[in-house]
C-alpha cells in the first residue's frame, strides 16, 4: 500500500474539516483552501479513491471512508493540539496556524503527548 504523504494528509484533513462544518465537499472548495489547482485536487482524489480513503460519485460530494476519516481525525487532532500549544507560547495566530500545518506531519507521538500534557495544565 502507498505511504500516506503530507499532501494526502492535508487533503484528508481538509475534507474532514469541510464536512464537520457542513460545507459541500467539492474539488473547487478543497483547491481554494489548500491553494492548489482543481486538476491537482482531481488527481489527488483519484489516488485517494484508489487507496480507499475517499469516495466520490460523478457530480457528487467527496466523502471520507472509515479509514480515511480515521487518518483525518488523527491529523486534525494533532493540528489543534500543536496550534493551541503555539498560541500558549505567545505565537501570533497566523504564524501558529502556518507552523502547526508543517509540524503536524513530522512530530513524534512522544512529543505530541508532552504537548497535550502541557496544554491540559
Amino acid at each position: 500500500m502507498k505511504k500516506i504523504t503530507k499532501s494526502y494528509e492535508d487533503y484528508l484533513e481538509t475534507i474532514f474539516v469541510l464536512d464537520t462544518k457542513n460545507i459541500k465537499v467539492q474539488s473547487v472548495e478543497i483547491a481554494r483552501i489548500l491553494n492548489v489547482s482543481k486538476p491537482a485536487v482531481h488527481k489527488a482524489m483519484d489516488e485517494l479513491i484508489e487507496l480507499g480513503y475517499v469516495t466520490k460519485e460523478k457530480y457528487s460530494d467527496i466523502k471520507l471512508t472509515e479509514s480515511g476519516r480515521e487518518i483525518a481525525i488523527k491529523v486534525y487532532e494533532k493540528h489543534i493540539e500543536i496550534r493551541n500549544f503555539l498560541l500558549k507560547l505567545g505565537v501570533d495566530e497566523k504564524t501558529a496556524e502556518h507552523d502547526c500545518c508543517l509540524i503536524e506531519h513530522v512530530i513524534s507521538e512522544i512529543t505530541l503527548e508532552k504537548i497535550k500534557e502541557f496544554n491540559n495544565k
